[in-house]
């Protein structure tokens, strides 16, 4: 289950799951071996006897042992002590995600700024099926709030903008997201058949955030790993994990979980980019490779112009000189051009824009091992 990768003299356990402490094991870790790190920490509810139901029937609530602490205090220092070992973890672009309710929340993001991270946005999970208020006495918590982090202030941290437009049918991302909690098929249950854990996470929020803010062969750590949501969705999605949990009981579930995971295949992986993002391929690569050849015309996709290559990637077209976006905006009389989609050729009678060619170049370019 165990591979490794190399960095330096220090090696990365990756894709299994270390026992123990996760404030001792982060530190065993290699510093600044992690891109990004989800944490899913105690929530110190702070519950005062047990909860029940209008019925009488009482609720599994979460009362853990590792969920209780002896006073706020006390989980201030063990937050300060993870968050420290957390960010000597990342690498320099590297970036953490948070998630918690009213109940610690606030204190963690209080944290992390004294900790020297750099907040970018807190995302709220509203949850499609919340669990209702059952005494009557306050509102109905129906969601829960991910603070997402980079290392430091000015950090080129991982974002896919596009791939997470995509997921939104094609409308930017917002910050409040409706998806349901575990339940039916997906929650986990142990060999006696209840919950194998109290607040286990859906598969849908780590995938997005997976897809959204890290790429494949990027390495995720979770240090409060539980049955293994963020490693069963990072292997699917083709990056590795490392996780950390003291818990047997759960460690065991997490364990057949991912053995039975697999990873989605390499083109299932690939994620819209940014036209920014998108590797550059000047003009002139195409004449170099013989896609277009110097004296060969490229028409106007409005077919109003026209201009003739020249060897030097550059064109000509009515005494203009200069490069296809010079030209193009010279000719429309604009302030500027996109000479990829402005500038087609034509073939069997057909106009065929030329950014055809720049995108069979982008495709090579991904298809080469790193």
């Amino acid at each position: 289950m165990t591979k490794t990768k190399t960095k330096g003299a220090d090696a990365l356990p990756l894709n299994t799951i270390l026992s123990g402490d996760c404030i001792d094991a982060m530190n065993a870790l290699p510093e600044g071996s992690i891109d990004l790190i989800f944490a899913d920490p105690p929530y110190n509810l702070q519950l005062k006897g047990d909860l029940h139901r209008p019925d009488n029937s009482q609720v599994d609530a979460v009362d853990d042992h590792w969920d209780q602490f002896s006073s706020f205090k006390a989980y201030d220092e063990f937050t300060n002590a993870w968050l420290k070992a957390a960010k000597r973890l990342l690498k320099p672009n590297g970036a953490i995600w948070v998630i918690g309710s009213y109940h610690n929340i606030f204190r963690v993001g209080a944290s992390l700024q004294n900790e020297g991270f750099w907040i970018l946005n807190d995302v709220v999970w509203r949850k499609s099926n919340p669990m209702p208020n059952f005494r009557g006495k306050r509102l109905t918590n129906a969601h829960e709030t991910m603070i997402w982090a980079s290392r430091d202030e000015g950090a080129k941290y991982t974002f896919n903008y596009e791939a997470l437009k995509s997921l939104n049918e094609g409308i930017q991302m917002r910050s409040d997201w409706v998806l349901p909690i575990c339940t039916g098929h997906e929650r986990l249950k142990n060999e006696e058949g209840d919950k194998a854990h109290p607040t286990q996470k859906p598969e849908s929020l780590l995938h997005r955030v997976l897809v959204g803010t890290t790429n494949p062969g990027d390495v995720v750590l979770d240090p409060f790993f539980g049955t293994g949501t963020t490693g069963a969705v990072a292997k699917m999605l083709g990056r590795d994990y490392i996780g950390i949990e003291r818990e047997e009981a759960y460690r065991k579930v997490a364990e057949k979980r991912l053995s039975k995971t697999r990873r989605y295949d390499r083109e299932a992986l690939q994620v819209s980019v940014s036209k920014r993002a998108e590797p550059r391929v000047p003009f002139g690569q195409l004449i170099e490779r013989g896609m277009l050849r110097p004296g060969e015309e490229l028409y106007s996709m409005n077919n109003r112009h026209k201009a003739k290559v020249r060897a030097d990637g550059t064109l000509i077209g009515d005494d203009i000189k200069g490069s296809i976006h010079q030209v193009g905006a010279a000719l429309e009389g604009a302030p500027s051009c996109n000479g990829w989609t402005y500038w087609c050729i034509k073939k069997d009678g057909k106009r065929v824009p030329i950014d055809i060619f720049r995108q069979q170049i982008r495709a090579e370019m991904a298809e080469r091992p790193n």
